[in-house]
């Protein structure tokens, strides 16, 4: 539960600090006091977005804190898994700048406002009028019956998401393969011709290049014939370099032995000779291996043309058109090969279909068991809230049709809420008071299993009076012995009924307004009683009334 609240530069709030306790908490306050500034307040530090308008005039920021304790271990689980560490009580903190920034904290650590909300709504619950709406949406109605169900349907619940997954994900795959396989159909003829010009080409990485080479030798080849046979003759022929260096080699091989010197020449001109006899066998060699070829040559240039087709339609280079080739061929092998693929798929689709169907059926077998028991339920809350002959009727759309991820039930609840009236969608109610009070109701018998602690209403006693609202009043006291609940209300009879009061009013200083909050005493309570039933000037006869409201309050609790 919320055990302090402090607020600084919020709107016309200055600063303040209340604590809160077990029970019912009622706030009450003049029109324009600031109720609905300290509730948005406590939305902002549960998670709320942040605007900038709501820091005070001329202020750099506006500051929230709120601490809480918790005995949760779905909270623990997130502060755990979000590496925040375990603190009581747990404590948040937000800050609004007025450039625009926005800072959220928990004990401690950054968070994000996302993280926020979803860690605040296992503390907090507000309801404003707007959940009204959320009452008389059809598509809401299957929510808040889930939330009455016990941990069986739960579980089927949880069972029905998952199958759903598994099942649409099946489907998609399906569609997707179906879709693929009609596109590559249209294809294969295209895909398969390509692939045989490809392969019957088949190219060599690096062939392209090595053929380039091989062409710019066969166009010069009676030139380098030439040379290469003038350099061997030069070598080899007849008073050749290769003679003179045998010479040169024979003379210093006579006197190699005389000194080290003569030696080491003799066998420089010795490995000279060796080497220059092998260079004259390759360049003989070479001259031999590049004689004229018109036929190699048109082979070399009609093999260039083909690879340089092959470049030009698939890729730009030999590696491209490689791997273009691999692609086709998967593209083909999956076309072959996906009639296995979609019988398995079909296969998988109906298995899921067929777990999901019996998943749905005992889910929705399940939410009648609850809808009999949350309709005996209501039914007890509405007449402990006035409405004498009011019923409660859960419907289910038989034909339904399609699965979703909360099953295929369209559950709706109807009600009347006089004798003789037949049964009508809440959204046809055309009372704002009794839609407060049936709202009442259903919080009334799911809060509890909510496992959230604190319940705030921003004025639920909207469109309510007189002896309604002390029925009202006394729901609320009856909450709050389960639950912390925070209610604003504008009602002496509501007020009446609370373990804890606070006054909201507003201050004019001669300068700034600011709004004060007062916890109050019994006495305090009482005069506030008796504004609420008298006006601005309480009077003794207005706060005798106030005393009897009180007593009779409590009496009837």
């Amino acid at each position: 539960m919320i055990t302090h609240l402090s607020i600084r530069d919020f709107a016309i709030i200055e600063q303040l600090g209340l604590d809160f306790h077990q029970g019912l908490h009622i706030i009450t306050g003049e029109t324009g006091a600031g109720k609905s500034i300290l509730i948005e307040a406590i939305s902002l530090a549960l998670g709320s977005r942040a605007d900038t308008s709501y820091v005070r005039s001329g202020c750099q920021k506006a500051v929230i804190r709120l601490s809480a304790e918790t005995s949760d271990p779905e909270v623990d689980k997130l502060l755990e898994e979000n590496g925040i560490p375990l603190e009581s009580p747990l404590t948040i903190l937000r800050e609004i700048h007025a450039s625009g920034k926005s800072q959220c904290k928990v004990n401690g650590e950054n968070v994000p406002v996302s993280f926020l909300n979803k860690l605040c709504r296992r503390i907090a619950d507000i309801h404003g009028q707007f959940d009204n709406q959320f009452l008389l949406d059809p598509q809401s109605h299957i929510l808040l019956l889930d939330r009455f169900g016990d941990q069986r349907l739960l579980e089927v619940k949880e069972l029905v998401f998952s199958l759903f997954t598994d099942f649409t994900e099946a489907r998609a795959q399906l569609s997707q393969l179906r879709k693929k396989q009609a596109e590559t159909e249209r294809k294969r003829d295209f895909m398969a011709f390509e692939l045989q010009e490809i392969r019957e080409a088949a190219p060599l990485v690096g062939e392209d290049d090595a053929l380039e080479e091989e062409l710019t030798l066969l166009k010069n080849s009676e030139n380098i014939h030439q040379h290469l046979s003038a350099a061997y003759e030069a070598l080899r022929g007849d008073g050749s370099g290769l003679d003179m260096v045998a010479s040169a080699m024979g003379d210093l091989q006579q006197i190699g032995d005389l000194s080290a010197n003569f030696k080491d020449v003799s066998e420089n001109i010795s490995e000279i000779y060796y080497r220059l006899e092998d260079l004259t066998h390759e360049i003989r060699s070479l001259r031999e291996s590049t004689e004229a070829s018109p036929e190699r040559l048109d082979e070399v240039i009609q093999r260039l043309e083909i690879l340089d087709k092959l470049k030009r339609k698939y890729g730009g280079s030999l590696e491209k058109v490689l791997a273009y080739q691999e692609e086709i061929e998967k593209d083909l092998a999956l076309i072959e090969d996906s009639s296995r693929l979609m019988e398995e798929l079909e296969i998988r689709e109906r298995t899921c279909r067929e777990q999901l169907d019996l998943a749905c059926t005992r889910l929705t077998a399940l939410r009648k068991e609850a809808a009999l028991k949350l309709e005996e339920s209501i039914g007890k809350e509405l007449i402990e809230l006035d409405f004498k002959e009011a019923k409660l009727q859960v419907t289910f759309d038989e034909d339904a049709g399609e699965f979703t991820e909360n099953g295929r039930d369209k559950v709706e609840f109807l009600i009347s809420t006089n004798r003789g009236e037949p049964l009508k969608p809440l959204a046809k109610i055309a009372s704002g008071g009794e839609i407060s009070r049936i709202m009442l109701a259903f919080k009334g018998v799911t809060a509890s299993g909510d496992g959230i602690p604190t319940i705030i209403f921003d004025e639920v006693d909207t469109g309510i009076s007189g002896a309604t609202a002390s029925i009202v009043g006394k729901k609320l006291r009856q909450l709050g012995s389960k639950l912390q609940v925070i209610a604003i209300t504008h009602l002496p009879q509501v007020a009446a009924c609370g373990d804890h009061h606070y006054r909201i009013e507003k201050q004019v200083g001669e300068e700034r307004t600011h709004t004060v909050v007062t916890p109050l005493d019994q006495e305090e309570s009482v005069r506030e009683l008796a504004r609420l039933l008298g006006g601005v000037e309480v009077t003794a006869a207005s706060l005798e009334n106030a005393k009897e409201l009180m007593n009779q309050a409590r009496k009837n609790l």
